[in-house]
């Protein structure tokens, strides 16, 4: 007796039932449960009232799964998973005005690669934790109040390579154990309460920026060695002090740079070697440097703008540095500059922008907004001066 065959329509029903079964557990995730204890935990440590019902936080709903997809009503925003190991991989909330604390259990979303924060007003340190995050290519806890140090445990994360702590309230000195994060390309710790001198630095940086702190001592050679890509240094609004040396406007890859309202007195220059360089823009104003201005900026062959104000810089303006065509931008007011400005500054179509104002300077022409504001009373000049060899203006 032959076996019985099933209906066609009952074979049409099940294929079609087995393709409704397959398409749901392709959307229907199962969250790792340890990253579901550290949303739980990551949540429950932010003040309730600072969440804000449009907010993504309020959508975190955890009678539904994380990583479930599509999001309708839950978790419509702030986290990202990998489909295929439903871990998440991605924690960037909306600047909603989140208030509360960094739990030390986010160590346990193990499989994050991006951690944001910014723009909220979390508070209290840096958990030492953060440091289990192997994986982890861009923390960014920008713009909020953290206090305390940054974690020495910071080090581990050596996949790090956008690390941005600024706008908070940290204190103490940068690790030593920082340069270790050989994958990092962007650092910016900038508008904190840090102390002490520069520790050697990551050797991949491209972008460094350490503004408005209280770092202080010599900028080493020792602290940029072997920086050969480092296009970008902030580090305005410190108390650096001592002579700027000549191995610094070398770094090969050197494009702008900025120490400006430091405590360095004096700055040497080289020619670049070969006559190429990729500096495009320096801002060394309202430090305490003395000397003559470098004539050996003028060699660099895309400078574009220079700023020397307020310093106290003595003798004349180079003549090179008129005769550098791409030099759009020269602040030079506010120092003891002698002697005539160079004729080409004031020439029919120049495109130098600027001042030359508040120096010790002959013949600045009152018609041009290069000589605003008016040069120093003739006293203060010959004060500055005293007997020495330079005569100020008669």
């Amino acid at each position: 007796m032959s076996a019985p065959t099933i209906p066609d329509f009952l074979l049409f029903l099940l294929l079609h039932l087995c393709l409704l079964h397959t398409k749901t557990l392709q959307v229907q995730a199962i969250t790792s449960p340890t990253d579901i204890s550290a949303l739980k935990s990551f949540k429950a440590s932010i003040k309730p009232s600072s969440i804000p019902p449009w907010s993504c936080l309020a959508s975190w709903n955890f009678t539904t799964d994380p990583c479930t997809v599509p999001h309708r009503t839950s978790f419509t925003c702030g986290l990202t998973c990998n489909p295929e190991s439903t871990r998440v991989t991605h924690l960037v909330l909306d600047p909603a005005g989140y208030s509360g604390t960094l739990t030390p259990l986010i160590s346990q979303l193990s499989q994050l690669t991006y951690l944001d924060l910014s723009d909220n007003s979390f508070f209290g340190p840096i958990p030492s934790s953060i440091s289990s995050l192997s994986n982890l290519q861009t923390l960014s806890l920008r713009s909020n109040s953290f206090s305390g140090s940054v974690p020495v445990s910071i080090s581990n994360l050596k996949s790090l390579d956008s690390l941005d702590l600024s706008h908070n309230y940290l204190t103490g000195f940068l690790p030593n154990s920082i340069n270790s994060l050989s994958n990092l390309r962007r650092l910016d710790l900038s508008y904190n309460n840090l102390t002490g001198s520069l520790p050697k630095l990551p050797p991949n940086l491209l972008e460094l920026a350490l503004k408005h702190n209280s770092l202080s001592g010599y900028l080493s050679n020792s602290s940029f060695d072997g920086l050969t890509q480092l296009e970008v240094v902030e580090l305005s609004e410190n108390s650096f002090t001592g002579t700027l040396q000549p191995w610094f406007f070398l770094l090969p890859s050197l494009q702008q740079v900025d120490l400006a309202n430091n405590s360095l007195t004096r700055v040497e220059v080289w020619k670049p070697a070969g006559g190429n360089s990729n500096l495009v823009a320096v801002d060394m104003g309202f430090n305490g440097i003395n000397g003559y201005l470098p004539v050996n900026f003028a060699s660099y062959p895309q400078l574009a703008s220079l700023t020397l104000r307020y310093n106290r810089i003595r003798g004349t303006i180079p003549l090179a540095y008129s005769k550098n065509k791409f030099l759009k931008r020269l602040y030079l007011d506010g120092n003891f500059l002698i002697g005539k400005p160079p004729a080409e500054f004031f020439a029919g179509g120049t495109s130098v922008s600027g001042s030359l104002g508040y120096n010790c300077l002959q013949g600045c022409p009152a018609s041009s907004q290069l000589c605003v504001p008016s040069q120093k009373p003739n006293a203060m000049c010959r004060h500055a001066y005293g007997h020495g060899d330079e005569k100020p203006r008669s």
